[in-house]
């Protein structure tokens, strides 16, 4: 099992925000998911096909290896397109950087240590493009839950700061290009640059002092709705509740809200929901280890009918002398699964026009959210238009 850093890179967004929950977290065992395990297999595609497309793998070893990742559960027609997405964007990067630095080269998935500014800090790069005067940082993310922005990101800064480290004595730096490719996201790819000094002094004045405070569990608690995702102490996490309960305290003037106030509210209520959702698990899960909960039990959730044995219920219906035609009903799977099974670009090709997009119904969203603003007026003037 790969060790992970105490303050590893990937989870620089949260002990950076809140320096004491990295030391608090450890009360709590590590967990993983589907989704996780996923990532993993996924991340292992993309590097064996990105190796294939640069030229360090044969065919006959890329099919070799490939067809192992094949069996396992997470293996679809949708994952090896990502990957190949993938492989073909490290080799578009390589390419152009070596028109104007014929000695560039890529590294893929490599360590990077950034211990000189995070105590015993290291992450792995998934992948690092080397030439004069410019350093690249390319990470792939496989989710399709959160988009992944690269501006500003402390992982993807963690990582430029550790192949700083790891290849300066070969190029003089200048420029620092951080790359986040999540292909799921209808391709989403978002970029991010630096200059190396504005990097390493970002290192030293922010991260440095920051980590020794995390390191030692010290500084103030800033629970939000990003910084407590992923936290194994989110659900106990006291500093977490009193922020959500203080709000609860805020009391308007007047004795009606108005439109102002309540968007007031529901900006600072973001993390509220999800809040209450791991405070039901935890609840939930002490019960069902057989721990008493002050004022709450586990009853039997509504459960609805089913067949014990479909094959033998089509053979007694026809038996009984019903049409087998008449037990069944024939139904297309969805576009996401048709894509998930066949691939996007296989699926684009031959459905072509058939596939729509209608207009998505206006929803509530922070003025922070990339998405453009939905104006009803000029909805209306469109439709006249087309009318």
């Amino acid at each position: 099992m790969a060790k992970h850093a105490f303050l590893s890179a990937s989870r620089a967004h949260q002990w950076l925000e809140c320096t004491p929950s990295a030391m608090l977290e450890l009360q709590f065992p590590a967990t993983t998911s589907e989704y996780a395990e996923e990532g993993t297999a996924a991340h292992e595609l993309a590097e064996l096909t990105a190796r294939y497309f640069l030229g360090e793998v044969s065919e006959v070893d890329f099919e070799a290896r490939r067809d192992e990742l094949a069996k396992g559960p997470y293996y679809s027609a949708e994952m090896q397109e990502c990957a190949n997405d993938y492989a073909r964007l490290i080799l578009d990067k390589v390419t152009e950087a070596r028109k104007t630095c014929e000695d560039a080269f890529v590294e893929l998935e490599v360590k990077v240590d950034f211990s000189k500014y995070v105590k015993e800090g290291f992450g792995t790069g998934d992948c690092i493009i080397v030439a004069d005067k410019t350093l690249e940082i390319v990470d792939f993310k496989y989710g399709k839950g959160v988009r992944v922005e690269a501006e500003g990101n402390p992982q993807m800064r963690l990582y430029a700061v550790g192949a700083y480290l790891a290849y300066n004595a070969l190029y003089d730096f200048e420029l620092v290009r951080m790359t986040i490719f999540q292909p799921r996201l209808s391709g989403v790819q978002s970029s991010d640059e630096i200059t190396v000094k504005e990097l390493l002094t970002w290192a030293e004045k922010y991260v440095k002092p920051r980590a020794r405070l995390a390191y030692k569990g010290e500084g103030e608690f800033a629970p939000s709705e990003d910084v407590c995702r992923f936290c194994r102490a989110k659900a106990q996490c006291k500093a977490r509740t009193e922020k959500n309960l203080a709000l609860f305290d805020e009391s308007p003037d007047t004795f009606l809200l108005t439109p102002d106030e309540a968007g007031k509210i529901l900006e600072k209520a973001a993390d509220i929901q999800s809040w209450l959702t791991d405070l039901q698990n935890l609840v939930s899960s002490t019960l069902l280890d057989g721990k008493p909960v002050e004022g709450w039990k586990m009853v039997e959730g509504r459960s609805n009918r089913k067949f014990a044995d479909e094959l033998k219920v089509a053979e007694a219906m026809k038996a009984a002398g019903y049409d087998e035609a008449l037990l069944y009903e024939r139904k297309l799977i969805t576009l996401t699964q048709m894509e998930k099974d066949f691939g996007k670009k296989a699926v684009a090709e031959v459905l072509g026009g058939l596939i729509v997009k209608p207009q998505g119904k206006p929803t509530l969203a922070p003025q922070s959210d990339k998405r453009p603003e939905y104006k009803p007026e000029a909805e209306i003037l469109k439709a006249f238009e087309e009318a």
